[in-house]
């Protein structure tokens, strides 16, 4: 989704690696995210901690096995190249859709961190309650579709199969340096 946006703005394409950390017996359900960086950026969704009884041990089990995964996936992304730098001009974070808000808040947070003249978060698809929370994250919001009972992600989309690493790959190759001139 974003490669589209990227093609049509002329703009350079960067990455957020963002991880859920799944509650151990229901990994689709967020009990937090992580975002990579220097120092990572930890999210953590306290009404599913606590109202699951999740305790410190399994959340720490499952961040750091999920800061693995996203360390992994930086260096087979994007190699030696390094991120964007967002600061002092507009940053878009571009999410296929939000149900809890765990992972997009991360990654909003994060990319607040490296100072962007505008921060603008832009969704198709949304919960109207992660949404409203979410949203106080960014400078602007689009939002082409908000429900406030949502269900899956999934079921707004004809084709949900997840992206592959090739395409990432190939995406990033193309729009990495993609600059708009003038």
């Amino acid at each position: 989704m974003a490669a589209e946006v990227v093609a049509a703005l002329l703009a350079p394409l960067g990455l957020v690696l963002v991880r859920k950390i799944g509650v151990p017996w229901r990994p689709e359900l967020a009990m937090g995210a992580v975002v990579d960086g220097v120092a990572p950026m930890i999210v953590r969704n306290e009404d599913v901690i606590r109202h699951l009884a999740v305790d410190e041990a399994e959340f720490k089990h499952v961040c750091d096995r999920e800061l693995a995964e996203i360390e992994s996936r930086r260096r087979h992304y994007l190699g030696d190249r390094p991120p964007i730098d967002v600061k002092d001009r507009v940053a878009i974070v571009i999410d296929d859709g939000i149900a809890t808000g765990a992972t997009i808040r991360a990654a909003l947070r994060a990319t607040r961190m490296r100072a962007p003249k505008t921060l603008v978060l832009a969704v198709p698809v949304a919960s109207t309650e992660a949404l409203a929370e979410v949203g106080k994250e960014a400078d602007d919001v689009i939002c082409l579709e908000g429900h406030e009972f949502l269900g899956a992600i999934g079921y707004y989309y004809l084709d949900f199969r997840q992206t592959s690493d090739e395409e990432v790959i190939e995406a990033m190759a193309r729009y990495c340096s993609h600059a708009k001139a003038g």
